[in-house]
């Protein structure tokens, strides 16, 4: 099978994100918290690798997302009635999501605090 020519892939990328903002609540709710970010990023005046970190933090927190909700889907066709072994299989991985949200929530506080005190 050919691979698919370079714009083609990062349009298939970009849809998935469209489908994430539309279906995902959890998600939508991270890309607000990013916005949240970039405008005290421009409005705080933060340094370069400040914003940077607060950046790499947001955009981990929403790849884990991602990366969640494709497990879940895969998880969802492969056993779609109950299954305890498929809810630990999901814990686990909005477990990951969690981890880094909390993360990036000390993140945001190590790096803001300088700024607003």
């Amino acid at each position: 099978m050919r691979k698919p020519p370079f714009y083609k892939s990062v349009g298939n990328a970009l849809r998935g994100v469209i489908w994430m903002l539309k279906s995902e609540r959890n998600f939508q709710i991270e890309v607000f918290a990013l916005l949240i970010n970039l405008f005290l990023i421009v409005f705080l005046k933060l340094n370069t690798v400040d914003a940077a970190i607060i950046l790499i933090v947001s955009f981990a927190v929403l790849s884990l997302e991602i990366l969640n909700t494709a497990i879940e889907k895969v998880c969802d066709i492969i056993q779609p009635e109950f299954d305890l072994r498929i809810k630990v299989i999901k814990d686990i991985s909005a477990a990951a999501v969690v981890l880094m949200a909390l993360a990036s929530v000390v993140v945001g506080v190590l790096v803001y605090w300088k700024y607003l005190f």
